[in-house]
Formats: C-alpha cells, sequence, structure tokens
C-alpha cells in the first residue's frame, strides 16, 4: 500500500513528512482559542499561536490539545492540523502514517483515527516514534538482537526496548522539554533576587545557556519581572544556575533506563548492554550531555546527531519503502 504522508504530532512540534516531497511543515504543537459571546473560535494555530504566548489578554489562551501524547481536545486537535494540511495542499483520500507515543489504549488509537479519517484520509497506520526513531538512526528493527531507545521529546520521554520490530518493553516518562521549561521558570523564580518569565522566555534560556557541564560558563541577559515588587527588571542568568533543574530530570530518565534493563530477560539485556542505548528526541541536543551519561549510565550510547527530527525522517523512509513498512506494521 502506498503511503503518501507521514506526520508526528509531538509536544513541542507538529511535522509533516510527504512521499517524494520530504518535510513540507513543521510548527508548534499550539492552538489559541479565543472566548467571545458566541462561544470559543481558534483564533490562530502553530507559529501564529506561538507568538500568542504569554501575550494575550484573558479571554485568549494558547494550549497544546495533545497530553502526554494523547488527543485531549479533539475538536481543536482536529482544526489544527486541518489548517497545517491545508497548508501543503494535502489531497484528501490519501494514506498517512502516524508516529505516536508507546503504549496507547485502544480507546487512545481510536481517536487517532477518528481524526485523520475526519480529516479525509483513506488509509491510516499508527506506528510508535520509536520505531521510526530508529529507523531514522539507520538501526535494522527487524533484527533478533534487542535495541533500547531513549526518545526525549517535548511532552514525554519514551523508553522502548525493541526486537524483530515489536517493542518488547516500553515506559513513558510524563517528563520532555515542556516540563524542563516549567522548572526552569520556577527556579529563576525562587532563587535569589528572583526573576518572573514566561515559559517562551524559559525554553530560549534552555535552548541558548542550557548545559549539563559543570564548568561551563555560559550567560544570559533575562527579561521578566522582579520577584517581589512585581516591576520589570532585567537579570544575568548563568548556566550553572540553572544546571540542577536538567540534572534532576535526566536523573530522572537515567534510573528508568537502570530499572528497565534490570527487568529484561538476560538474553535480551546482554543484547542492550553491547549494543548501547540510542538517545534522540529534542532534549538530546542539550549541551554536556554525553559528559553526564558517561558519569551516570553504565552502559554503552549514542545521541543522535538529529534528535528532534530522526523519529519522523524514520516515517518518511518507511513510506518510500513499502516492503519495509509492510512487515514493520505487520509485527
Amino acid at each position: 500500500m502506498r503511503y503518501n504522508y507521514a506526520i508526528e504530532i509531538g509536544g513541542a512540534n507538529t511535522t509533516i513528512f510527504a512521499r517524494e516531497q520530504g518535510f513540507v511543515l513543521k510548527e508548534p504543537t499550539l492552538v489559541a482559542v479565543e472566548t467571545s459571546t458566541e462561544g470559543y473560535k481558534v483564533k490562530a494555530v502553530g507559529d501564529e499561536a506561538k507568538k500568542l504566548v504569554w501575550k494575550t489578554l484573558d479571554e485568549v489562551e494558547v494550549f497544546n490539545p495533545m497530553a502526554n501524547g494523547v488527543i485531549e481536545n479533539f475538536e481543536y486537535a482536529y482544526l489544527m492540523l486541518l489548517t497545517f494540511f491545508k497548508k501543503i495542499k494535502y489531497k484528501k483520500s490519501s494514506n498517512i502514517l502516524v508516529l505516536t507515543a508507546c503504549g496507547l489504549s485502544s480507546e487512545e488509537k481510536d481517536k487517532y483515527y477518528a481524526l485523520f479519517e475526519k480529516l479525509g484520509f483513506n488509509e491510516v497506520s499508527l506506528i510508535p516514534s520509536v520505531l521510526c526513531a530508529l529507523v531514522g538512526q539507520n538501526v535494522n528493527i527487524l533484527s533478533p538482537k534487542a535495541t533500547m531507545i531513549v526518545d526525549i521529546g517535548g511532552a514525554t520521554t519514551d523508553i522502548a526496548v525493541v526486537n524483530l520490530g515489536s517493542i518488547l518493553k516500553g515506559v513513558t516518562l510524563g517528563i520532555g522539554g515542556r516540563a524542563m521549561d516549567i522548572a526552569l521558570s520556577n527556579a529563576l523564580a525562587m532563587a535569589k533576587d528572583g526573576i518572573l518569565i514566561g515559559l517562551p522566555t524559559a525554553e530560549r534560556v534552555k535552548n541558548e545557556i542550557g548545559s549539563l557541564y559543570k564548568n561551563d560558563t555560559l550567560n544570559m541577559e533575562v527579561m521578566g519581572l522582579d520577584g517581589a515588587s512585581n516591576m520589570p527588571k532585567t537579570k544575568i542568568v548563568s548556566c550553572k544556575d540553572i544546571r540542577h533543574v536538567f540534572e534532576a530530570f535526566l536523573e530522572e530518565i537515567v534510573r528508568t533506563v537502570n530499572v528497565t534493563i534490570n527487568t529484561l530477560p538476560p538474553e535480551i539485556s546482554a543484547d542492550i548492554i553491547k549494543n548501547g542505548v540510542i538517545f534522540t528526541g529534542g532534549v538530546s541536543k542539550i549541551n554536556g550531555l554525553e559528559e553526564f551519561l558517561k558519569n551516570n549510565l553504565t552502559y554503552n550510547f549514542t545521541i543522535s546527531d538529529d534528535g528532534e527530527n530522526v523519529a519522523i525522517l524514520g516515517g518518511g523512509k518507511l513510506i518510500s519503502d513499502e516492503q519495509l513498512l509492510k512487515r514493520v506494521l505487520a509485527e
């Protein structure tokens, strides 16, 4: 069967890959909704919605219609995706491969099927994004040798052990890049000479000076509100001031990796110890992750060169290789 599109509705971004075209859209998974006397209406989605985060009046709310990889608000998810697909001039009655989180229930899967059928797609197939990430990482997921992947995304962290094209064991943690942004914002507010910042600023701080290196000296000027007077202020934030935020999240992920490996049959854990653990996802690009893992993880590991896009790239490979996709979906 010929698939025309692959899509990943991530905690941070939604990305669409079109067969024979490549990337055709990547925008924030956000909807801005305005309340009025007539009810609720969508004001903006994607890039335009992100511009409104923390800059709106009380009657405008900006939110992600997904929650931990699950469709939380069906109607707004539909309106967001409809806008995205109209942008790329998609063909209705075509087929689509949808990348999802691990461990969805049958009810949660049914919501995905209903969503894309409402968008006009003919054949809708769901596939765990961790399998696509391994394909994007050029791993043979049909191999009898087990592989472990840790995908640190915008909303969740998926930890999965893959063997013969299927997931032997999967764990989803409700922590990701957005949770780090919230923790970072709270840490700066509670610090001595605290400063109040919004999540877009926290995300920028994370991306620009976030580091796990203990001797890193990066810093940046941040604008926000004084924690005591609520008046505008600026503050120089050092990566040393916020390193503990990232360490706490990574320590929890490493702990879960160790627990997962320790619960596997000896033959499977031996494969992982030999082959190592693969780290992907947008947060995998944080400075100092390699050194942190060397100090805290007792197994070999690999960090993806393009962790943010490797899953959708793998999805793109699968829709371009009908035989491989057929075998993977059959597992």
